[in-house]
């Protein structure tokens, strides 16, 4: 086990993330693993084509919902 010294203002931030029943240990991993998984989805934005690809699927959803929508 490793101790850190963190400020005030740091821990009161990290208690407003804090799960009932959850250690600071706890809510530092799962954020970091949070950050980590959304990080992930920049990783494809410099593949060819990937940009276009999610948009024209985006506007085929929004025309598929808007279609539903309006029966």
């Amino acid at each position: 086990m490793k101790r850190i010294e963190i400020s005030e203002k740091a821990w009161e931030r990290l208690e407003t993330q804090k799960r009932e029943g959850e250690s600071p240990s706890e809510t530092i991993l799962r954020l970091i693993r949070d950050q980590l998984f959304m990080d992930g989805f920049g990783a494809m934005s410099d593949v060819e084509g990937f940009e276009k690809s999610v948009k024209n699927t985006r506007e085929e959803l929004d025309n598929d919902l808007k279609g539903r929508s309006s029966r």
